[in-house]
């Protein structure tokens, strides 16, 4: 099994500001019990619609002020920015590089993202990128002329960056009962690049995550996190999570990473000015330079495109989204697939079950169990999905544990069925057969079931 560097210290973070003070290695100790059979994915904040809109509706206690910032929010989510050009307030300042429009462009439904349809038309996947080396924040260190993300469109009379051509090659193999199965694995190559870029770059794809749950997971206190993390396998089964500490930019101090792919980003608000900066060339005060600023001339210094208060509403609609609720939870077969995805040890990454602070956040939010089916912790995944980039602590096999709520709902509201980090898996089938790594005994646990067994488990995870 593929086991990550020893080197790193292990680290535990206090409470106080999250901020990282001593080092110290849990005994991993089992705090994931056999799946609940509650249709109350995140208690209170649970929503029941399994339309198309599932994704997007407010905590149900939202109420009175709190409520219309919500909704103030969710028209600012879905807000198309113009290039200050040809557009008018409040939604000028787009690019000059960009990625997309809007934050709803790429999470559309607030659902995940997925790989281009059509060759090089991007929507809801970007590139992330970087040189070797960090920086004394140990942030990734970013590529000179290009920065930390590759920017595949321009506004008019500017250059894109650049982009990307994915091809597939097909993978087969087949269960123990001897069906077989096929995967494919995605080859990137950058193309029509503006200038060259160094010899060493890396870059990494990321298909956007679904925003559901976000804020409760925002929630969950830092020691809740990292009771589950066990860095040096001191149980020895085998899986050896591990916190992210992120740092620098926004980031006051050195802080627990949960949010992104590697979890990169310590906050929501944190987030969403990023991403507002990096996928769409929007300024704030809270970031108030164009991302390409030592780039291009017409990067230069300029007042902010949006205010705080903006990026502050958007921030909330995103924390303040339900998840929807469990289906067919009593269902024989549901029951049945539960029981196989604890005894092949899943929910040892994905914990079923969390609890968020009982005060210092959003009100709706406070004092919940909650079912996301995340540890938020770190994984090695093995060769087969590394992106070959590190990212803070985050090795370039290692990725976070996504969450699993409303995963059942997902190509219904999206119109697809995309998973991992770059979309690569067509079905939730080809996700678990690409586990590697901590997660190889797992994925070897589900080759050797029978088919009815292999339904049913992928039937508990359409309950999700």
């Amino acid at each position: 099994m593929a086991r990550r560097p020893r080197n790193a210290r292990a680290l535990c973070i206090t409470p106080l500001l999250a901020v990282l003070t001593a080092c110290a290695d849990s005994t991993g100790s089992d705090l994931t019990p056999a799946v609940p059979e509650t249709e109350l994915s995140a208690g209170a904040a649970t929503v029941f619609d399994v339309s198309g809109r599932a994704f997007e509706q407010p905590i149900p206690t939202l109420a009175g002020e709190r409520l219309a910032l919500h909704m103030l929010g969710d028209s600012l989510f879905s807000l198309g920015f113009l290039d200050a050009a040809t557009g008018t307030a409040p939604n000028v300042g787009l690019g000059p590089l960009f990625n997309n429009t809007s934050c709803f462009a790429c999470h559309e439904q607030n659902g995940r993202g997925q790989p281009p349809l059509a060759p090089r038309a991007y929507r809801g996947m970007l590139f992330r990128l970087s040189v070797p080396g960090i920086l004394a924040d140990a942030a990734p260190r970013a590529v000179p002329g290009y920065g930390g993300q590759l920017q595949n469109r321009a506004i008019v009379g500017t250059t894109p960056e650049g982009t990307v051509d994915i091809t597939y090659e097909r993978l087969t193999g087949e269960f123990a009962d001897g069906t077989p199965y096929e995967l494919q694995k995605p080859n990137y190559q950058l193309v029509l690049l503006y200038s060259p870029p160094p010899s060493d770059i890396m870059f990494s794809p990321r298909v956007a995550p679904q925003v559901v749950g976000l804020g409760l997971l925002e929630a969950v206190p830092d020691a809740e996190i990292l009771l589950r993390a066990d860095e040096n396998d001191r149980n020895g089964d085998g899986i050896s999570g591990r916190a992210n500490v992120v740092s620098g930019g926004l980031t006051t101090g050195r802080r627990l990473g949960r949010f992104g792919h590697k979890a990169n980003t310590a906050s929501l608000l944190i987030q969403t000015a990023t991403a507002y900066n990096e996928d769409i060339g929007v300024t704030s005060p809270l970031l108030p330079n164009e991302h390409c600023v030592l780039q291009l001339p017409i990067c230069g210094p300029h007042n902010p495109d949006v205010t705080r208060e903006h990026v502050e509403a958007v921030a909330l609609y995103t924390r303040t989204l339900g998840v929807p609720a469990r289906r067919n939870v009593r269902d024989a077969d549901v029951r049945r697939g539960a029981r196989l995805f604890a005894e092949a040890q899943c929910t040892a990454c994905h914990a079923p079950t969390m609890r968020t602070a009982a005060s210092g956040v959003e009100p709706a939010l406070a004092n919940l169990t909650i079912h996301p089916y995340t540890d938020l912790l770190l994984h090695d995944m093995g060769p087969a999905l590394a992106d070959g980039r590190p990212d803070f602590r985050a090795s370039a096999n290692e990725w976070r544990t996504p969450p699993l709520w409303g995963i059942g709902l997902s190509a219904f509201v999206t119109g697809h069925s995309r998973f991992l980090h770059d979309g690569r898996a067509r079905t939730l089938e080809e996700a678990i057969l690409w586990h590697g790594g901590e997660a190889q005994a797992a994925r070897e646990f589900y080759r050797r079931l029978t088919k009815d067994e292999r339904d049913a488990l992928l039937k508990f995870l359409g309950s999700l």
